[in-house]
Parts: C-alpha cells; sequence; structure tokens
C-alpha cells in the first residue's frame, strides 16, 4: 500500500520538509479522535529470537567489554534505508549488534556502560504506537496497521534475556555519560553518532571482528542449519532444470535464481548475498548476478548460492553440474582438476595452520594440471612462488582469477574489519568457519587456452569449520563426485518438492 491508498499522515507524524510526501490526503483533528478510538488491544508479536541464544550472546558482551574497561560502548543496529519516496529495502541489521545481542530490529542500540566490575548491558528498541494512540493508523513508519506490530520492550527483554529499555530514553541515558570516554560504532546510524559527537569512532569495528572470527558451538549450528536450507535450495534449483530446458526460456538463469531465493524466504530470512546462476560461458564471470542468460543443453551451471538464516548466518556454496546431467569429457576433464585442488585446500583447513594454507594447496594442484594441459608456460613450483617478482610466478592466477578461501558467519565475506595479521596473515583455531572455493575459468576470447576448453567455467565451494582435529565441511550434503552429481540430479527430478 502506499500513501494514496490510506488515510494521509498527520503533521506530528510527518517526515521532514525535503523527504515529505506531496500527495497526502489531511487529516482533520476529529477525524484523528474519531480514528484512534473504539480498538481492543493490538495482536501480540512474540519476539522471534530463538530461546537458546541469551546465554551465548551474554558471553559475547562479556569478551567485548573486557576489550574496553571503563568505556562506554555503542552498538547501533541501523535505521531503514530508503529506496525510493515512501519505500524501503528490507532491513538488515548490523552484523555487530546482531553478534552482541541477538536482536535484528531496524532502530534499535546496544549500550554497555561502565561500571566497577565490567558493563551494565542496555538494549534500546523503539515502541509501534499502540491502539488508542492516532499514529497507530496513521503512521507509515512506525504504525502497526501499516508495517505490522513489534514485540514490546518486555518481551524483547525476555526473549534475549537483556536488559531493555525505549528507545525514546536513549539520549537521556547516554547525556549521563558525556564526560566518560566512549567508543561507538560510527557510521551504522547517524542519529545515533549526533547523540556521542566526541566518541572514538575506530577500532570497535575492527575489535569485535576479531572476536567474531572463532564461533561458539550455537554460531555453528546455525551456520549448519543455513547449509541445510541451502542443499534444499540446490535441490529445487535442480528440480527445475528439464522445465528451463523444454521452455527454452529467456531468462533460464533468473527463473533458477526465484526458484533458490523461494526456499530461502519459506525456510530463511533471505540469500545471504546475490545469487550467482550462470550458465554456459556466465560461468566464467566471477560475480555473475544479471543471471539473464538462457540455459541451453550442453551447458554447465555454476550456481553459488547460500541461505541466510532468520539469525542472519549464511551459508556460501557453489556447485558446477551439466544441466542435463550429463557430462562432456572437456567439462570432466576441467572439473576434475577443480575437485582434486579443492580435497587438497580442505585437508588444510587445521587449527596451527595459516589460513592461507588450503589456498596454497588448492592453486598448486590447478598450477600443475594447467601446466600438463600446455596452458601455463611455466611449472607450478614457478607459478606458485611466494616470491612475486620471480619470473613467471603468478601466471596461473590467470586462470583462478580469485582466492579461495574467506571466513563465513553472519555476513558472507565475515569479519573484514579484522587486522590482516588476524585473519589473512593469520593462523586457524578451532572454530573459525571458512569457504574452499578453487575454481578455473577458461574466458571465450583467451587465445592461450585450447578452443575446445573456452567458455568452460567451474567452481567448487563448500563451508569448513575448523575443530581441533580433522575439518568439517558443513555443506558435504551435497554432492561433489561427478558421477555422484548425475546421479543426484536423476534422483531429485524423479522425486517430489520437498
Amino acid at each position: 500500500m502506499t500513501s494514496e491508498d490510506a488515510a494521509a499522515t498527520p503533521e506530528s507524524e510527518q517526515p521532514a520538509a525535503e523527504d515529505a510526501a506531496s500527495h497526502d490526503i489531511p487529516m482533520a483533528k476529529h477525524l484523528q479522535t474519531a480514528i484512534a478510538a473504539d480498538w481492543d488491544p493490538a495482536p501480540p508479536m512474540p519476539h522471534p529470537a530463538r530461546p537458546d541464544i541469551a546465554p551465548y550472546a551474554a558471553k559475547r558482551r562479556s569478551e567485548l567489554s573486557s576489550a574496553y574497561p571503563g568505556a562506554l560502548v555503542v552498538v547501533p543496529a541501523g535505521p531503514q534505508q530508503m529506496r525510493a519516496n515512501d519505500t524501503d529495502y528490507a532491513f538488515r541489521a548490523s552484523s555487530a549488534f546482531t553478534w552482541a545481542t541477538g536482536e535484528t530490529a531496524a532502530d534499535a542500540v546496544f549500550v554497555m556502560t561502565p561500571t566497577a566490575g565490567g558493563h551494565h548491558a542496555v538494549l534500546y528498541v523503539r515502541e509501534y504506537a499502540q491502539p488508542g494512540e492516532v499514529a497507530y493508523f496513521t503512521s507509515r513508519t512506525h504504525g502497526a496497521v501499516w508495517v505490522g506490530n513489534v514485540p514490546t520492550v518486555a518481551d524483547t527483554e525476555q526473549a534475549l534475556g537483556l536488559e531493555t529499555r525505549p528507545l525514546s530514553a536513549l539520549a537521556g541515558d547516554l547525556a549521563a555519560y558525556r564526560d566518560t570516554r566512549s567508543v561507538v560504532l560510527a557510521g551504522v546510524d547517524a542519529t545515533v553518532d549526533a547523540l556521542l559527537p566526541a566518541a572514538e569512532s575506530s577500532g570497535l569495528a575492527q575489535t569485535i571482528d576479531e572476536q567474531r572470527l572463532v564461533k561458539d558451538e550455537w554460531e555453528l549450528g546455525r551456520l549448519r542449519h543455513a547449509c541445510e536450507i541451502t542443499s534444499r535450495g540446490f535441490a529445487d534449483v535442480v528440480r527445475e532444470l528439464p522445465s528451463v530446458l523444454d521452455r527454452g526460456d529467456v531468462r533460464g538463469e533468473r527463473w533458477l535464481e526465484g526458484t533458490f531465493w523461494r526456499r530461502a524466504r519459506l525456510e530463511g530470512n533471505e540469500v545471504g548475498y546475490t545469487s550467482i546462476v550462470g550458465s554456459g560461458r556466465h560461468g566464467t564471470t566471477l560475480h555473475w548476478w544479471r543471471n539473464h542468460g538462457v540455459v541451453s543443453s550442453g551447458d554447465l551451471l555454476l550456481a553459488d548460492m547460500g541461505v541466510e538464516t532468520d539469525e542472519l548466518y549464511t551459508a556460501d556454496v557453489t556447485r558446477t553440474m551439466p544441466v542435463t546431467g550429463e557430462w562432456t569429457p572437456e567439462q570432466l576433464k576441467v572439473y576434475r582438476a577443480v575437485l582434486e585442488a579443492q580435497v587438497a585446500g580442505i585437508a588444510e583447513v587445521r587449527a596451527g595452520n595459516d589460513f592461507l594454507a588450503a589456498h596454497n594447496a588448492a592453486m598448486f594442484v590447478v598450477a600443475e594440471h594447467l601446466h600438463a594441459w600446455g596452458i601455463l608456460p611455466v611449472t607450478a613450483e614457478v607459478s606458485c612462488d611466494p616470491d612475486p617478482e620471480r619470473p613467471g610466478a603468478g601466471l596461473h592466477r590467470r586462470y583462478t582469477l580469485h582466492g579461495t578461501s574467506h571466513m563465513l558467519g553472519i555476513d558472507v565475506h565475515d569479519c573484514a574489519q579484522a587486522r590482516n595479521e588476524t585473519y589473512r596473515g593469520g593462523t586457524l583455531r578451532a572454530g573459525h568457519v571458512l569457504t574452499v572455493e578453487p575454481g578455473i575459468y577458461f574466458q571465450v576470447n583467451d587465445r592461450t587456452v585450447p578452443a575446445e576448453l573456452r567458455g568452460i567455467g567451474v567452481r567448487i565451494e563448500d563451508d569448513i569449520a575448523v575443530t581441533d582435529g580433522d575439518p568439517v565441511n558443513l555443506s558435504a550434503m551435497l554432492p561433489r563426485e561427478p558421477d555422484e552429481i548425475s546421479a543426484w540430479m536423476r534422483e531429485v527430478q524423479a522425486s517430489p518438492a520437498l
């Protein structure tokens, strides 16, 4: 519903002049009074948080508290972002905020005030207008008739095990700490930044991201759940392939993208990132997000997709498969090389190893194959030499495009604000979760590649948890071996939807 389809917002609820909608119908005082009358209590809105989140979030807050003794720490969720005029983008809370609280609501703010023993944690959430208030019916941003009700302050406190206060109290509560060292996650909510003009605005994002690198058992469970949903989404896509081929859809890739999205919305919050669905030569484009291509018989389909759970933890999985279930010899040749590289990379995902160990192992295997095929003019030892100034070093990168791994968690490229020495240059620890996703991409216009291989793109990606022993593949429910992929496709297409 737009502003022209319903009663207008009164002046007390109007946005700032520069944002005002000019087509609203004025509402007289007597009409405001009449509309506010004769309402029963609003239907309750239970808080969506899982009941088991509270103790884990409390441990994270304790770790954050230890990093800032004596300081006021403020982490906002962020506001809604306007898409156009009076419509907003779907809201997604800042990752640091959700990690510390378990909350996902817009405009909420998490505050830790210093105490003798550490910090006292308080969550501030917006209260929506209730029946009997004009704004219950008229506010396009915070009126339940317009946008739905929200959990009460008391319900939020009970669900999260965290003291919760109305957002309207935030400014006054912060004023009491104007002479205290303050640290804020800046750039997330301009209103919060304005309340703390003297606060430190650097360092907090880095601190939280470095603390987020190691996942607790609750987070590992959410990531495994994301992978399980994602596997069902991949099956949905495979189930649609025969009908897409039969119809010869001009935008078959986009139909498959939408198919996966439906599963993500059914069982999770959203997709964790824009899905990559590339058929044929589109699979050689690393970030093929347009997804407007035809899916044709004989093509490989490269699908890089992940479901984000309701708690905002996301999977990130790539599978490359023949759209008919049958591999050509050329496709199989490239696929087996990438699979061998991925197996070598996963074997290196162990506590105590360098973060780059998986990448180095996978790239060596890829370079060996490229050299054996006559594509790479130097040996794997030369191309993978860590000295970038050595002649021939890095030549394999023309066909691999990207690194093999990144951290995974609440964000698909998780903990990006962590320092290089704790991330890319760091050492793996139990609780880290990272992708292992080598690829080979032969562009259609690359003269260094034999004609029969041009236009073939293969990536295989799984989500790997570091333990004190062997690595754990959280997305192992999706097959990787070529024969297993073909058998799985036949089985899925012969079975009803899950």
